[in-house]
């Protein structure tokens, strides 16, 4: 792990977690309910650090919202054609947001968004996208819970030298 990381995971307190849009559809023709071949599909994921933000709440806090793109497709592998393959599809952007109460610097920022900002959002977008595949009668599609890695650095003895 790296200082700026180390920084952030000091520094930046979770705050909030919320959906900002959403969109799902079938394609064309494709009615779920009634298809045969459903479990025949293949699923392609999208997950994107959009953007950061960092703004000053007052004089001694600031709020850090990380905006993520997610995103599952299911496919037709026997359709050459991707605009053709695609039978489905689940997005949403969700933000994250932290409070800080001193100055960090956009590279800390970065580095928490990119390593960092997902495993909050996680949980919302797997119960959003079970419950969406639910409604729309697609595969029922179950994401795995995150496992969260040990963040913290730790000296070595040959780092104390």
């Amino acid at each position: 792990m790296n200082a700026n990381l180390q920084k952030a995971i000091d520094t930046l307190k979770i705050h909030d977690v919320y959906q900002r849009s959403s969109v799902a559809q079938c394609v064309g023709d494709f009615e779920p309910k009634y298809d045969q071949d459903t479990e025949k599909l293949v699923t392609q994921t999208k997950h994107t650090v959009r953007q950061t933000q960092l703004a000053m709440v007052d004089e001694n806090q600031w709020l850090v919202r990380v905006f993520i793109e997610l995103g599952i497709r299911l496919v037709d592998p026997n359709i050459e054609e991707e605009d053709k393959s695609v039978r489905a599809f689940i997005e949403a952007e969700f933000v994250a947001e932290y409070t800080i109460d001193e100055q960090l610097e956009q590279s800390c920022i970065d580095e928490y968004a990119l390593k960092n900002a997902s495993y909050h959002v996680w949980p919302y977008w797997r119960e959003f996208l079970m419950s969406q595949c639910s409604r729309m009668h697609l595969p029922r599609l179950v994401l795995p819970t995150v496992q969260f890695a040990q963040n913290r650095h730790v000296t070595t003895n040959a780092e104390k030298d």
